[in-house]
């Protein structure tokens, strides 16, 4: 590889390293893989992407491979921010706002800005963007539109992919294309091109008519989705069609995201904020599809066991906040609407709901007091911290996601599947989506827990699908889930995912072993030996 860095060196404005101290700082990311780049580049600019992707293309028409994997902060749990050959790091400088436009509620960015200081500069308009990822003080936007990231708001605002209007999009030869979404006369346009857009375009259309009734039965009866190639969006009835719901969560295999048009909304500063506590986990599950019936902005859930976890170890997170005994399940519930008059009869007809099944709940309108209550939902980030002893929490099984109408068989099979392998469990998520987190605590170290973490996704992603969910709700395919597709679309739908796959990159250069053609082998052969997510949230060094 040190000629392919030297040739980098000469060609590209951005740093390029393949120091030890800077392969290795970079060869994990927030999942149980591990795998280290040969080369580092810390790009610049577009142009510097372009050049990249260039010369991996040619050399790969002269049979070498070097494939390209873009990284944001490496929050990624599916361990797709990971590859052995060049490895783009965007947030070293390509991690700006270009443009906002308050009257049209738009912004556009560079994929490597951080989530939250995007967040906070929108802000101060009175704006902000809704999907809101738990991993929002260090993910970028760039990798919220990989992932197709959701969070606690996406209720009632929907995933990233709502929110993205168009992509400026390197392609795996060079070619940089803009998306969005064409007429029928702009798509003939395009299909008349003699460029590689022009082919991708002719292909894909070809392959969306020939497989259109195969596209449209594949949409899972769930509020989000993030597994596989999101195709049923890009051709529409009327011959419209765009690649942005494509690429939107395509994890960086179709072509690389340089820049991003997306949407944000006006915030409502004033906001209601209920939380209730539940003696039976039924009562709670049981009143979630009422309360989605009011629109609320969040409807949020931990469980007892979460609640003691952080009691034992983290006492000062909960204090002045809750009190054991704890409740079995506690949901949060927000209301947003603009006008405190829209809300209050909301919550009227909340405290009915809730009524019938307990008595413990409380309500706030307070912005100090929301925002200290939130800390119950919030403080699931210490679980995921935990390091005290060998077994750490393990993001394996955290992002299924089941029709809300099996919430309840959803929670009390989890627990069950825990209780088999001998394992605490604690739960929380998006009840208003059920879509739940959990991640057992167990030691790569020892052979026994790695075979013990296989039986239990296994059986975990099985159970899911039996309730006709996706086993990626947020946190997408990556090489974690990606051997399950096949179960979850059937052969024809992965044969097609296949296809498109190589539609853009055929010569396989663009993040390899990511989504499509993923083993339990390849799975085994990059498992780490030891977890844990302390470099989350630090600069990446150019050593």
């Amino acid at each position: 590889m040190s000629k392919v860095a030297d040739y980098l060196r000469e060609h590209v404005v951005g740093e390029v390293s393949t120091a030890t101290s800077a392969r290795k700082f970079i060869s994990t990311d927030g999942s149980v893989f591990a795998i280290t780049p040969q080369v580092v580049v810390y790009p610049r600019s577009t142009d510097d992407i372009r050049k990249i992707a260039r010369f991996s293309w040619q050399l790969a028409e002269k049979g070498k491979i070097v494939p390209i994997t873009a990284r944001g902060a490496g929050s990624d749990q599916s361990g797709a921010a990971l590859g052995d050959g060049i490895m783009l790091v965007f947030p070293a400088h390509l991690n700006k706002m270009l443009e906002l436009d308050t009257k049209k509620n738009f912004a556009k960015v560079q994929p490597g800005i951080n989530y939250r200081n995007f967040q906070d500069t929108i802000k101060t308009h009175n704006r902000f963007l809704p999907p809101y990822p738990s991993s929002i003080d260090f993910s970028t936007i760039g990798g919220a539109v990989a992932n197709n990231a959701a969070g606690e708001r996406t209720v009632k605002y929907g995933v990233t992919g709502d929110f993205v209007q168009s992509l400026q999009v390197v392609l795996a030869n060079g070619e940089l294309i803009q998306t969005g979404r064409l007429t029928k006369r702009e798509l003939n346009h395009k299909k008349g091109l003699s460029t590689f857009e022009g082919e991708i375009y002719r292909q894909l259309d070809g392959l969306i008519n020939d497989n259109w009734d195969l596209i449209q039965s594949s949409r899972k009866n769930v509020s989000k989705n993030s597994a596989g190639y999101n195709l049923i969006d890009v051709k529409r009835k009327d011959g419209s069609f765009d690649l942005t719901p494509l690429i939107v969560g395509s994890q960086g295999t179709l072509g690389i995201v340089s820049e991003i048009d997306i949407a944000i909304v006006p915030n409502n500063m004033s906001r209601t904020l209920v939380v209730a506590g539940f003696s039976k986990i039924e009562d709670a599950s049981g009143v979630v599809e009422d309360i989605l019936k009011l629109a609320p902005a969040t409807i949020e859930m931990v469980d007892k066991h979460l609640l003691e976890f952080i009691e034992e170890h983290y006492p000062n997170q909960l204090k002045g906040l809750l009190e054991p005994p704890f409740p079995e399940v506690l949901l949060l519930i927000e209301f947003d609407d603009i006008g405190r008059g829209i809300q209050s009869k909301k919550v009227k007809k909340l405290n009915k709901i809730l009524n019938k099944v307990t008595n413990d709940y409380q309500m706030t309108t307070d912005y100090d007091e929301r925002d200290e209550l939130w800390k119950i939902r919030h403080s699931a980030a210490a679980v995921i911290a935990h390091t005290e002893g060998t077994k750490k929490a393990l993001p394996i099984i955290e992002d299924g996601v089941v029709p809300v109408e099996h919430f309840d068989k959803f929670i009390h099979q989890i627990y069950a599947l825990f209780k088999k392998y001998n394992l605490d469990a604690a739960v929380w998520g998006h009840a208003g989506n059920a879509n739940l987190h959990l991640q057992p605590f167990l030691d790569l170290a020892t052979v026994g827990d790695r075979q013990k973490m296989f039986k239990i996704m296994d059986e975990y992603y099985q159970m899911v699908m039996q309730m006709g969910g996706s086993t990626a709700g947020e946190h997408n395919d990556g090489r974690l889930r990606a051997p399950y597709l096949t179960a979850l679309y059937g052969e024809e739908m992965y044969k097609l995912f296949t296809a498109v796959k190589r539609v853009f990159d055929p010569f396989n250069t663009l993040n390899p072993g990511v989504k499509i053609g993923v083993t339990k082998a390849d799975q085994m052969k990059y498992l780490r030996h030891e977890y844990n997510m302390d470099k989350l949230g630090h600069h990446l060094p150019r050593s």
